[in-house]
């Protein structure tokens, strides 16, 4: 039986005045799936998953998420849409005047405004411990967080509708190496109890490597490329052997089999 396809990309084009960052890109995430997305510097990693969420209007192309295409919808359909996914921005981009239960219940009081008072507590209390954060996290502000508890933050409110799709970007940039495995760990046990489909821009080699079941590269403007590592570091695209063969990929790699020995 093939694989259900819930994020289809065809065509896509993206440009900012004679800038073309995307010409005729495409790309398919399966259900269930850690999709890993890397390229370097302007390949349009975010501007790509921008456009799928509807927040960037491409030039030409199609795009589909969960059966329903992203183009042109009109306010009430997209958000028919939208309350099945979740979106974890880079830095967490959590509201400043809010305390992190307030943060949680946004998405919950927008979709579903009649969950009111102890309930809506509950709920958020929930998703905040979900994400691994201590239950006195609740009540306090983005800005008496560390940084790796603002990320969790914003993981509690991406989680908040039970979604079937998660979008996360970037999400253990600035992360020391420690806290980084951790939230690579705890979203690998998310997605294992809840199932749920992840399109995930990244950097982190050790993240690639740890949680991804596949992973797309962006370059010369398209996806060049999607596998699995080993498949990728298979293929002789000079930006691909540097990213993946360099010595920081030698690195990841090296990690990666002193794990997986560990935990024989």
């Amino acid at each position: 039986m093939a694989e259900e396809i819930i994020i289809e990309v065809r065509g896509l084009k993206n440009s900012f005045g004679e800038q073309i960052v995307h010409e005729n890109l495409d790309l398919d995430v399966r259900r269930g799936e850690i999709m890993g997305v890397v390229g370097g510097s302007g390949t349009g990693k975010s501007v790509l998953m921008r456009s799928i969420i509807g927040l960037q209007h491409p030039d030409a192309g199609s795009i589909e998420v969960l059966g329903e295409s992203m183009i042109d919808r009109d306010e009430d359909e997209a958000k028919n849409i939208r309350r099945r996914w979740g979106i974890l921005f880079q830095n967490g981009a959590l509201f400043s005047t809010l305390t992190v239960a307030e943060n949680v219940q946004v998405p919950i009081r927008e979709y579903f405004p009649f969950i009111k008072g102890d309930l809506l507590d509950e709920i958020a209390a929930y998703k905040i411990k979900m994400a691994g954060l201590p239950m006195d996290a609740g009540p306090k502000y983005p800005s008496e967080l560390s940084g790796g508890m603002r990320k969790r933050a914003g993981l509690a409110r991406a989680l908040a509708l039970d979604p079937e799709l998660l979008f996360l970007d970037e999400p253990t940039a600035g992360l020391d190496p420690i806290g980084a495995a951790a939230f690579d760990q705890l979203l690998l046990e998310l997605k294992q109890e809840l199932g749920f489909t992840t399109f995930l821009i990244t950097h982190d080699l050790d993240t690639l490597h740890t949680i991804c079941d596949r992973i797309a590269v962006l370059a010369d403007s398209k996806v060049i490329a999607v596998g699995t590592i080993d498949e990728l570091m298979a293929l002789d695209h000079p930006w691909i052997q540097e990213y993946f063969n360099g010595p920081r990929g030698r690195a990841a790699l090296a990690g990666k089999s002193k794990g997986a020995v560990g935990q024989h």
